[in-house]
């Protein structure tokens, strides 16, 4: 039994030692957020991830969304879901407290997930003026998302995609989940 808790405690501390912190500013490549996000339009209801950069932990994640609310003037509940290996699969679902680093810009957000155990840094580097989507990284230049609040078309998909493109991102290495 002495094994198997010390086992126990080393991958613990191993997981713990795993997890994503928010970047110190040195480290900051992403391009700047463009235009600021109006916090009621932006942060409020659903909204589909329909590309990414490939993470571990969205392996085998189809139909991702996230869920805004809008709590104050400097805080957001996040609600990321996706459903496992295909649309109709099982849910998957991970929730959080964001709070707005920029406020009245609104375009920056330290999001803490697992009560603060994994902390990232979300920037809204370009949006619709309609609010109809967005293209997200961390300031790392690590990660990228894009959203839209419907499916869109082809035609669309190419304009949202040559647009992560201009803003530097390696567009070659997108994963675009099914829906």
């Amino acid at each position: 039994m002495p094994t198997l808790s010390k086992a126990l405690i080393v991958a613990l501390g191993l997981s713990l030692t795993a997890c994503v912190t928010a970047p110190r500013p040195s480290e900051h490549r992403a391009p700047a957020p463009a235009r600021a996000v109006d916090l009621e339009r932006f942060y409020t209801g659903r909204w589909l991830e329909i590309a990414r950069l490939p993470l571990r932990i969205t392996d085998g994640c189809v139909a991702g969304a996230t869920n805004y609310t809008v709590v104050g003037a400097t805080r957001v509940n996040v609600r990321d879901t996706c459903q496992s290996g295909t649309p109709q699969g099982p849910e998957k679902s991970l929730s959080a407290r964001a709070d707005i680093l920029d406020p009245g810009f609104n375009a920056k957000l330290r999001v803490r997930y697992l009560s603060g155990l994994v902390t990232w840094d979300y920037w809204i580097l370009d949006h619709a003026e309609d609010y109809s989507w967005y293209i997200s990284a961390d300031p790392t230049f690590d990660k990228l998302w894009i959203f839209t609040r419907e499916v869109p078309d082809e035609a669309e998909r190419r304009a949202l995609v040559a647009r992560a493109e201009a803003l530097g991102y390696d567009v070659t290495r997108l994963e675009f989940p099914a829906f």
